[in-house]
């Protein structure tokens, strides 16, 4: 399975260090989305999901390595309250490494974010194995390269 290691600086204090993602199993994924949505009895469709949730879930199941004071939790991750927190742009950039190493289409992203629409969807690529984020801390892939989706969709 693929792995990501990012270094997080020192801007982020107690969060500052060493985190390994690891790609999941596509019933690990299944599993975790499915907890946290819930689906009407007769006709199958989503009645209501908790997006914050299952991007919350997702990112622990896939993270396997911090730093030893391991300050990344759960509850942490899904407080509201910015004193007990992670920072924002750490559970972005959290999210975005999740995402691509567990594959998800931009379609599927905007889902879990609650933004699904029709714009066209694009995808950048990806040319090299190291990624320099907007935040300033060093992504290193482990592994194979980002491959495009192959997916389409009909109308």
């Amino acid at each position: 399975m693929r792995t990501e290691t990012v270094i997080v600086g020192e801007e982020y204090g107690e969060y500052a260090g060493r985190y390994v993602f690891q790609e999941l199993t596509w019933a690990k994924r299944s599993r975790i989305i499915q907890k946290h949505t819930k689906y009407h009895p007769l006709t199958g469709q989503v009645v209501a999901a908790d997006y914050v949730a299952i991007q919350a879930e997702t990112i622990m199941a896939s993270l396997k390595e911090q730093p030893p004071h391991k300050p990344i939790t759960l509850e942490k991750l899904l407080s509201e309250d910015p004193a007990n927190g992670v920072p924002i742009a750490l559970g972005e950039l959290f999210s975005q490494i999740v995402n691509r190493l567990n594959n998800l289409s931009q379609e599927e992203t905007a889902f879990l974010h609650g933004q699904s629409d029709a714009k066209s969807h694009a995808q950048p690529s990806q040319s090299s194995a190291s990624v320099k984020s907007s935040v300033g801390h060093h992504c290193s892939c482990g592994g194979s390269q980002l491959k495009p989706s192959n997916s389409s969709s009909s109308s």
